[in-house]
């Protein structure tokens, strides 16, 4: 050996630090390993020997314990150290586990499961130890574990937030298929889902859970009590004075699920998640355990050290302290493999001890070098990793970090102090580093758990109302009367915690990237994305049926879905940024570019065949024409399964209103308009990242090609919503290729396997309508209770200061804070739906997704062999993203550019097909037609079907064929709206009148053009309206019976008198626009409108308790102004005031009378109080201004003529001698003659009453015989249009 002295102390200068403290002699061959090499101790000027000092410090000896070495630092070394010194010096705590007995189940002496015999019901175990999932209606397990002295506890993780009693039980607690945990003495057990203790009987107790809660069950039986805790905060004392037991006759841990519950059990297996002071896990840690941490410990500190040994600065403090520690380059690898191959051989030792280590010291290890915030160390990590991988039995360990990292993102909550990384963020950035090895990739992929694990890495915790507390402790609404910084501090708030959603999803989306470009290892080849493909689809098989009443057992928690939605929204919208790879998806552009495949624009295209092969995954789909066996049966298409259909983006709209993303005027989600709007929007929620090294594009995470071919270049680039991968170090910001990919020839015939881009559209779909669907409609659910909330608050307080007195003020206060607490509530979930849900990238991929769908659904329309095998998820999906984008808060564009600038083709698709016979489903039809009656409500969306030219064609008869008993509701409220403004009384308090003057020509014009369709329509809305009053007067008269009014009835009589009020108005537009229906020909319409009139003034006038009457209609918080009986009074003054001004036209004089057929109507007397009623009605309260004046006149009038008309008939009566008893008359109404009689049956009534009742009717009313005709006295006259 030479010993090389004369070596300069700046060339071994490393990081700033200088060494000149060891040579490295290596041997004469120069060709043995690093570990081979021989560090010489070298005394600096204070007699110090470096390597001796630094194995001290890496091992946490005293100083000065570890004599001069002479030999080689190779692993034998490290690993006498590590037993001579490092296990002598502190041995590991033996607990205390008196209390406690296993039996043993054939797992071990100390292993705790589940006791089989024990199990009621049918619980399966999904995956090893003890994840549980109930099969039965209520299923029932305890452990083979009871405890009878001390303080002990196990978790259990929620899988599902369904009912589950968790708690403990002792062995003669009976468990049947309807009695379980918490149903008997000596069982005790809490259940989050309906916040109750159970003890033979449940008692409030606790907080509401939701998946992911870590749920600790503690029992002291030395103080004899049990407690709860959820997450590791206490949930309160739950039961006291608990019966004590004796040694083998304790209490066992035991669970009870209800059907699809799933949790997973551990009683010590693995380290707890939130452990309790003094309290002791069930099952005792593997002894090597504390070992294990010391030599994790020691390489915690060896890393520490190179780490600052790396730095470029240190002060002159630092750098004496670290004089005496030798250069950690030379020391690292032959002191961390000694380390390592002393834990790996003892791990192998004892291989049950893996899991625990795992999940444990080893884990919190590989954090804490990673780091748990931005910027990592992923330097340090790396070298670590690489050290373990020389370890054949480091693979078991990355199996159990790769599970328990899976778990951590499952239970990790959202913690505002600790964001932007908060939640599951720290699991997901050290996943994603180490699956970037292949090695670790390839022992992922190979795991019969590949599936689940990747449902675990995608799961994202919700908070409960408790968890919403702690988010957003500061709450402000418009309006309201907090604290004047509560509106400030809660937008610092919900930004904080939509950097925290964002940082997430970034990290779901670097996962996802990693598997799309993972390559398995088989033969023969696939392309990059074959795998993530299959997991898409495995994950639909496994959902399939989520959305029925009773969702089928195993289905994917929905943070699942709506992560996996996110992740293919971005990519479809914002680009995969994966550069090359990129070149393997279907479709991809030729240029390389990679521009989000929704937002290319131009030409489009989609293989039939996604629609027409029945894969498993949508086998139980329905599609437009019916289900798939019996379309494949009736209309089969075998040879139209290759093809391929193409378009051009926006060929169904007009040319002259046309918008695409290659026209001048961009759509909605590529123009200025979605960023002007959010900062004029006046509490938009933002998300701002901090960086100043990458500035934020327009449109957040897109390409700059995307930019330029979306938009027109006068984009603002300040949007500051960007998912951003700040505060990484560069080797981890954006894309990086997993290390020694193996590549494919791109000329293999793989193309089945490869990832497109239309399937993962199709995925999104189908995710959006069973993940995101759910929640959008809680949000809207949220919204909507919010507003009314607020208004009940602020009529209390209006109370409050008007009668502010006694025990009344004190009631008032009382309400008033249920009220506040409420809205709060609100307040806080609309701001977590906002931040998790609505981001603006989201939004605008949201608003693509809908222009590129509806267009896909009017080019395959045109086909009907293709249109009817569409799923029908697709126009659900369609129209609710169209509907959450349209309501989304704060907006996304403005109401005016909303459809006209991309989604005109919606107004055509719903126009067109609300009643499109080949969409066999009646509630798909009717979302189309509810979808109408929304928009229409509104002026800029009426402009819409108003400037479009497929709606005015071919709306109006579509409307009146569709009013029938089950659409009858949204037909009457279009129909309500395009003819607002044109009756008696519209024009209220602070109601703005802007009827559709075109849709009212049109509809007139329907009528008058066909005949027989107007005829049926008026029919329906006859008996309708009759309906409606008769449920309403019946509900009116069940309350005045019992005198009071429950919340139910008073709800059930606002909405039939609402849906009256509609109706007739309704009739009474036709009244003004089609008089002659009523005038012209037979009087069987006029006669029926003129009972109808009457029938409904009886009802309403006639009510004994006035005030009772508008009680029962008026729910707290609304007006006297807003509901009243003039609403449906002034339909019926337009109704009959319209029949006087068309009977003044030369055309309908020698027509039907008006005042003739109200004259004959039975009990005059009733009907002259009844429009004396009207007469004297304050109007006021529903006009501005005399407006109503000129009408009422004319009722007047006609009700003088009503009166003389009805005298004069008793004179003439009397001057006759009319006798009671007259055989001519009809049987039926007793006011005309029977002149005419049915055929062949014979039997006779008046005309007009045979022709109403042959409306709805084709047999004889007297003899139920067929009808063929109807014949006249004199005269034959066949009726065969109105028998249909």
């Amino acid at each position: 050996m030479l010993l090389l002295l004369g070596m300069a102390e700046d060339s071994l200068r490393i990081g700033g630090l200088s060494s000149g403290l060891a040579v490295i002699l290596n041997s004469e061959d120069g060709k043995e390993n690093l570990s081979k090499s021989h560090l010489v101790s070298y005394s600096d000027d204070f007699g110090q020997q470096s390597v001796e000092r630094t194995l001290e410090y890496v091992f946490g000896l005293p100083n000065k314990s570890l004599a001069p070495l002479n030999g080689p630092i190779d692993s034998s070394l490290v690993r006498s150290i590590i037993k001579n010194h490092l296990y002598s010096s502190s041995d590991a705590l033996v607990s205390e586990r008196d209390g406690v007995c296993i039996v043993d189940n054939g797992s071990g002496p100390d292993v705790i499961g589940l006791e089989k015999f024990s199990i009621c019901g049918e619980i399966r175990i999904i995956k090893p130890p003890l994840l549980l999932e109930s099969l039965a209606v209520f299923s029932s397990a305890r452990a083979n574990a009871c405890v009878w002295k001390g303080k002990w506890m196990y978790e259990i993780i929620l899988e599902t937030s369904g009912i589950q009693q968790l708690g403990w039980a002792t062995i003669s607690c009976p468990f049947t298929d309807h009695k379980g945990v918490g149903d008997a003495d000596d069982s005790y057990a809490f259940d989050g889902r309906r916040v109750s203790k159970w003890n033979k009987e449940p008692e409030p107790y606790g907080q509401s859970w939701v998946a992911g809660d870590v749920i600790g069950c503690c029992i002291d039986l030395d103080l004899d009590e049990i407690s709860f805790y959820r997450n590791g905060v206490s949930l309160g004392l739950a039961f006291s004075g608990i019966r004590k037991m004796g040694p083998g006759f304790g209490y066992y841990p035991a669970v009870s699920l209800s059907q699809g519950e799933r949790c997973e059990l551990n009683f010590g297996a693995r380290p707890f998640k939130h452990p309790i002071d003094g309290y002791l896990p069930l099952q005792a840690p593997p002894t090597f355990s504390f070992r294990a941490k010391q030599l994790l410990d020691c390489l915690s500190r060896l890393l520490d050290v190179q780490s600052m040994e790396r730095a470029e600065r240190f002060s002159v403090d630092k750098l004496r302290r670290l004089k005496r520690f030798a250069s950690l380059e030379d020391l690292f690898y032959p002191i961390s493999h000694g380390i390592c191959e002393e834990f790996f051989s003892a791990l192998e030792a004892d291989s049950r001890s893996a899991e625990f280590i795992g999940w444990g010291p080893l884990l919190l290890f590989l954090m804490g070098v990673f780091g748990v915030q931005a910027p990592h160390d992923w330097l340090s990590l790396d070298r670590v990793v690489d050290v373990f991988l020389e370890f054949q039995g480091s693979y078991v360990m990355f199996e159990h970090i790769i599970n328990a990292l899976s778990c951590g993102c499952k239970t990790a909550s959202l913690v505002l102090t600790e964001c932007p990384y908060s939640g599951s963020y720290s699991y997901l950035a050290l996943a994603c580093h180490l699956l970037r090895r292949e090695q670790l990739m390839v022992l992922w992929w190979k795991s019969s758990d590949f599936d689940f694990l990747f449902e675990g890495f995608l799961s994202r915790k919700s908070p409960n109302k408790q968890d919403l507390q702690c988010m957003i402790p500061s709450v402000w609404w418009p309006g309201s009367c907090e604290d004047v910084s509560a509106e400030s501090s809660m937008l610092l708030t919900t930004t904080a915690l939509s950097d925290a959603v964002s940082k997430i999803e970034e990290k779901h989306r670097d996962l996802c990237l990693i598997v799309i470009q993972f390559i398995p290892p088989i033969s023969p080849p696939q392309f990059p994305g074959s795998l993530f493909r299959t997991s898409v689809q495995n994950l639909l098989l496994k959902n399939r049926g989520v959305d029925r009443n009773m969702p089928p057992p195993g289905i994917s928690s929905n943070s699942v879905l709506v992560s996996l939605y996110s992740v293919i929204l971005h990519f479809l919208s914002e680009g995969f940024g994966m550069g090359n790879i990129c070149g393997w998806l279907k479709n991809c552009d030729s240029s390389g570019h990679d521009i989000g495949f929704l937002h290319r624009g131009g030409q489009q295209s989609l293989p039939i065949g996604l629609f027409l092969k029945n894969d498993p995954h949508r086998a139980d789909i329905s599609r437009l024409g019916g289900s798939f066996s019996h379309l494949s049966e009736t209309h089969p298409v075998y040879d139209q399964e290759e093809e391929v259909i193409r378009w051009e983006e926006g060929c169904m709209d007009d040319e002259e209103t046309r918008v695409t993303h290659l026209t001048k005027q961009k759509p909605c989600c590529c123009s200025c308009y979605d960023f002007e709007f959010t900062k004029c929007s006046k509490y938009p929620i933002r998300n701002t990242t901090k960086n100043s090294r990458h500035h934020c594009s327009t449109i957040p995470e897109r390409s700059a090609q995307v930019a330029a071919e979306c938009s027109t270049g006068s984009l603002n680039d300040e949007i500051a919503d960007k998912p951003s991968s700040s505060d990484q170090s560069e080797s981890e910001f954006g894309y990086r290729p997993i290390q020694h990919m193996r590549t494919v020839p791109r000329d293999s015939e793989l193309s089945s396997t490869t990832l497109r881009e239309e399937e993962l559209l199709d995925a999104l779909l189908l995710l959006y309508h069973i993940g995101l669907a759910p929640n959008f409609k809680q949000a809207s659910y949220y919204m909507s209770h919010q507003s009314q909330s607020i208004s009940l608050l602020e009529e209390t307080d209006k109370q409050i200061r008007d009668r502010a007195c006694g025990e009344q003020l004190k009631r008032l206060k009382e309400t008033r804070n249920s009220y506040r607490e409420e809205v709060m509530d609100c307040v806080r979930h609309c701001a977590w739906y906002r931040v998790s849900l609505f981001s603006r990238w989201k939004q605008r991929g949201m608003y693509a997704t809908c222009m590129w769908i509806v267009q896909l659904l009017l080019v395959l329309s045109k086909s009907d062999s293709v249109f009817i095998y569409i799923p029908e998820f697709y126009i659900e999906a369609l129209v609710d993203c169209f509907h959450v984008l349209r309501k989304s808060d704060p907006p996304f564009v403005p109401p005016a550019i909303f459809i006209k600038q991309g989604l005109t083709s919606f107004v055509t698709f719903v126009a067109t097909h609300f009643n499109d016979p080949r969409i066999s489903s009646a509630d798909l039809r009717d979302l189309l037609l509810q979808s109408i009656s929304v928009l229409v409500q509104y002026r800029e969306y009426l402009a819409a079907f108003e400037n479009n030219e497929a709606a005015k064609q071919r709306m109006p008869k579509a409307l009146l064929s569709a009013f029938d008993n089950r659409s009858w509701i949204p037909v009457t409220n279009i129909l309500l709206r395009l003819c607002k403004g044109c009756g008696f009384g519209s024009s209220k308090h602070g109601e703005s009148s802007s009827p559709s003057v075109i849709f009212q020509r049109l509809l007139r014009e329907a009528c008058i053009d066909d005949e027989e369709l107007f005829s049926a329509f008026l029919n329906r809305l006859f008996n309708t309206l009759s309906w409606t009053m008769t449920e309403f007067s019946v509900s009116i008269r069940e309350m005045q019976e019992k005198y009071q009014v429950l919340e139910f009835q008073q709800r059930k009589c606002c909405v039939i008198f609402d849906l009256s009020c509609n109706l007739a108005r309704v009739l009474e537009f036709c009244s003004h626009e089609i008089p002659q229906a009523f005038l012209s020909g037979p009087d069987t319409n006029l006669r029926r409108l003129t009972e109808l009139v009457v029938f409904i003034l009886n009802h309403i006038t006639s009510s004994a308790d006035a005030e009772f009457f508008d009680l029962s209609l008026r729910r707290h918080g609304q007006s006297v102004e807003k509901v009243n009986r003039g609403m449906i009074l002034a339909p019926l003054v337009g109704i009959i005031v319209n029949l006087l001004d068309a009977s003044l036209e030369s055309e309908f004089k020698e027509q039907n009378d008006v005042v003739c057929v109200f004259a004959s109507m039975d009990c005059p007397e009733t009907m002259h109080y009844g429009l004396q009623y009207m007469l004297e009605y304050n109007w006021a309260t529903s006009f501005r201004g005399e407006a109503f004046v000129h009408e009422l006149c004319q009722l007047e009038n006609f009700l003088s003529l009503l009166i003389r008309y009805t005298e004069s008939q008793k004179i003439e009566g009397l001057e006759c001698g009319e006798t009671d008893a007259d055989d001519g008359m009809c049987c039926i109404c007793y006011a005309c003659g029977a002149d005419a009689k049915f055929a062949p049956c014979s039997h006779r009534s008046c005309y007009s009453c045979i022709t109403r009742h042959l409306l709805n009717c084709q047999r004889c009313f007297f003899c139920n015989a067929t009808v063929l005709e109807v014949l006249k006295t004199m005269e034959k006259k066949t009726v065969e249009g109105l028998l249909k």
